[in-house]
């Protein structure tokens, strides 16, 4: 790992022919329009996260996520962020990512026609993993010829840590039963990184889980811990 992808990333990997996923940490700053910050301070910061990544200034595809289950494919550079929690290139051309801050950003890449992958990245909040927005990605991927996928879940806001209130407990462990959690304390909680977990490997696809818990840990962003926190990104590219 090059010095600025050590100091920006939380964990990165190469993971074939020059094709490369990670998940930033609170070094790599907010990297979100979103939160009040000064909008000039988050594109330089993706500038520099574009810079260390060595990809083309601009190319780094983000959405506007509404926890929603819709999946869309990247536009060009120059293009309005679509409004989006799933975000699909077709052969893998565009850098892509999901920005979160207790929710579960996943990363998927599997082998494309022609040789090129084909590449996603999701934000899997309660709502978009209960509406089934990972099976989407994946039905997506798979359309465009995708095979042989795989996924690596970033760090999250975990199970011992996502205090529910009793009645969503019932209704997300009813829906998906891999989340059901109970907090240190014994506490109706949500295990989000298991459900989706489950999700993915009941489709066949190989999993990796990124070990990191938001809450718990000052170098990923948290909403929990903090409500006016930024956010971390999970990323996934191909070098130039």
């Amino acid at each position: 790992m090059t010095a600025g992808l050590s100091r920006m990333f939380w964990w990165h990997q190469q993971v074939g022919d020059n094709l490369e996923v990670g998940f930033t940490n609170t070094s790599a700053g907010n990297l979100a329009l979103h939160v009040g910050d000064d909008p000039d301070a988050v594109l330089r910061r993706r500038a520099e996260l574009e810079s260390v990544m060595g990809v083309r200034p601009g190319s780094l595809r983000f959405m506007n996520q509404i926890h929603s289950a819709s999946v869309a494919e990247a536009a060009g550079p120059g293009c309005a962020a679509p409004t989006a929690d799933g975000l699909i290139s077709l052969d893998g051309a565009a850098p892509l990512a999901v920005m979160v801050a207790d929710c579960v950003p996943v990363l998927l890449a599997g082998a494309g026609p022609e040789g090129m992958p084909v590449t996603a990245a999701v934000h899997a909040g309660r709502r978009g993993l209960l509406d089934n927005i990972l099976p989407e990605a994946v039905e997506r991927m798979r359309a465009a010829g995708g095979t042989a996928l795989r996924a690596w879940i970033g760090p999250c806001v975990c199970g011992r840590c996502y205090e529910v209130p009793a009645d969503m407990h019932a209704e997300s462990a009813a829906l998906l039963p891999a989340t059901a959690a109970t907090t240190r304390t014994g506490t109706p909680a949500l295990d989000l990184p298991a459900g989706a977990e489950a999700q993915l490997a009941g489709l066949g696809v190989a999993v990796e889980r990124i070990a990191g818990c938001t809450l718990e840990n000052d170098q990923l962003f948290s909403h929990r811990r903090d409500p006016a926190s930024g956010r971390f990104a999970g990323v996934i590219w191909r070098r130039s």
